[in-house]
């Protein structure tokens, strides 16, 4: 049987063996970026389920809270029943846009600086700088024999590597229940089944891919590389060497003897020392580049250091590529993000934010639907008028009970009570307060002059009668028997 790793014959083997990535540390303008939204990044999910918002005596007092029992989705002020999953996916839609607009602006940023798998690996390779040491330090480690120091770091490492992990799984279920509660119950052995497992799923899968797998996940088993091309165009800012002015490279002192023979690059390989998926940004544009623009912070030192301009490996575009080669000067920045694909993006972003805003304030927090009865369809009562019979679902949104009155128009002469009442003490109208966050049933029972049409359309509505009096209606048949003829 063939060997896999010739399969693929004269082009080179089917795979290859994986390389030790070790970044080393750098510092700079994007790497103390990188910092910030992690520290963000994290601080957000550690810390959020422990928020506290008061919403009254009747609803959970979590800020975030994904409410699978009762179906309900909680952030901030804003409470988001199951029917109005449309502003969740709203939401998506927005992110999705927000990735395209990101990836269209700056490439893979988002893979750089905030993709969790970026953010957690990030925390980890700082984790392997406190225990290893820097990049020179930590492959002496790794290609060393296996000593009693070797044993302890790579205990200790991995014991961090795995509170991590296990914070990471623990956070994540606070998003589901109250999480001073969880937390109790997970640590005396109360809470659900659930729970424990999904803290397991999580902290391995966190354990394996932050700490083992890391650049593997970002090159081989995420699709957004791979997609992204088609976000990108001319005009998107990519990571980019400069080689029309670094190349041909050489070191100083190779420069030094031979003025004006060789480009601005020193062949240091400190871009690719930091880089933390091991590719040289010099080679040009690769899957493995996720935008994080450590290269140019290294870079940069580099150069200031050797008394040469820095931005020999810069955000650059295409178009500025070919500017900048012909001996000319690229636009500004700020000039290549203001186009219209990007304008566009934006705008459709933003249009999208500010309805599901204005959908947000304006909408009802009192909703009703209404089902006819049809067993029977209708009663003739004894005084001649004609009874139908409706089941209301009366949902009430808010964290308090709510004093609400149903009227009909449209059915003239209609009279109105419940089951709780009686048709001696009908009226045009019932009052009744429905509990909160919650939804009543109530059977309608409507009475009409029998003269009329066999099926004539009216409207059912409710209002509210403690300030706010927006409600919710709904349209339903009233029905006859057939006039005789």
């Amino acid at each position: 049987m063939a060997n896999p790793d010739t399969l693929a014959g004269s082009e080179g083997p089917l795979y290859a063996a994986r390389k030790g990535v070790y970044p080393k540390k750098v510092d700079g303008t994007f790497r103390r970026l990188k910092w910030l939204i992690m520290g963000v990044a994290l601080a957000i999910y550690y810390g959020t389920p422990w928020i506290r918002w008061d919403r009254g005596p009747y609803a959970p007092d979590q800020a975030v809270l994904i409410d699978l029992a009762n179906r309900r989705f909680y952030m901030f002020q804003i409470e988001i029943w199951p029917h109005e999953f449309y502003y969740v996916a709203g939401l998506l839609i927005m992110a999705g846009i927000g990735l395209f607009l990101v990836t269209s602006a700056v490439g893979r940023a988002w893979c750089g600086y905030a993709c969790p798998q970026t953010v957690w690996t990030d925390l980890f390779q700082h984790v392997d700088r406190l225990i290893d040491g820097d990049r020179n330090a930590q492959v002496r480690l790794a290609n060393g024999p296996w000593t009693p120091e070797k044993i302890a770091k790579r205990a200790a490492k991995y014991a961090i590597y795995l509170a991590i992990a296990f914070w990471t799984g623990g956070a994540w279920i606070m998003y589901f229940a109250d999480a001073p509660t969880l937390t109790r119950d997970f640590w005396t052995g109360e809470a659900a089944f659930i729970a424990y497992g999904t803290v397991a799923a999580l902290t391995a899968t966190t354990f394996v891919l932050g700490g083992f797998m890391r650049e593997q996940v970002c090159i081989y088993m995420c699709p957004w590389p791979r997609i992204q091309t088609a976000m990108m165009d001319e005009k998107s800012l990519l990571v980019t060497y400069k080689d029309w002015r670094g190349e041909p490279r050489g070191s100083l002192k190779k420069a030094l003897a031979h003025p004006g023979s060789l480009g601005d690059c020193v062949d240091c390989n400190q871009c690719v020392a930091v880089c933390p998926t091991g590719i040289d940004i010099r080679e040009g544009p690769q899957i493995g580049c996720i935008t994080c623009a450590l290269c140019i912070d290294a870079c940069d030192t580099v150069m200031a250091q050797v008394g040469r301009p820095r931005g020999l490996i810069d955000y650059c575009a295409l178009d500025d590529v070919a500017v900048e080669k012909a001996g000319g000067i690229a636009p500004p920045v700020l000039k290549t993000l203001m186009r219209p694909r990007l304008m566009i993006y934006l705008a459709i972003w933003c249009a999208i934010g500010a309805a599901m805003l204005f959908s947000l304030g304006e909408r009802t927090r009192l909703d009703l639907s209404v089902q006819h009865e049809r067993s029977p369809l209708y009663v003739q009562l004894s005084d001649g008028m004609i009874r139908n019979n409706y089941t209301l679902n009366l949902r009430n949104m808010e964290a308090r009970p709510r004093k609400v009155a149903i009227t009909v128009s449209g059915l003239p002469g209609a009279q109105l009570w419940t089951e709780n009442g009686s048709r001696d003490r009908s009226s045009q109208r019932v009052e009744m307060t429905i509990s909160p966050d919650s939804v009543t049933r109530v059977r309608l029972f409507v009475a009409a002059p029998a003269l009329g049409p066999t099926r004539q359309d009216f409207t059912i509505a409710t209002i509210g009668r403690d300030g706010d009096p927006r409600g919710d209606s709904d349209t339903i048949q009233f029905d006859r028997p057939e006039a005789p003829r």
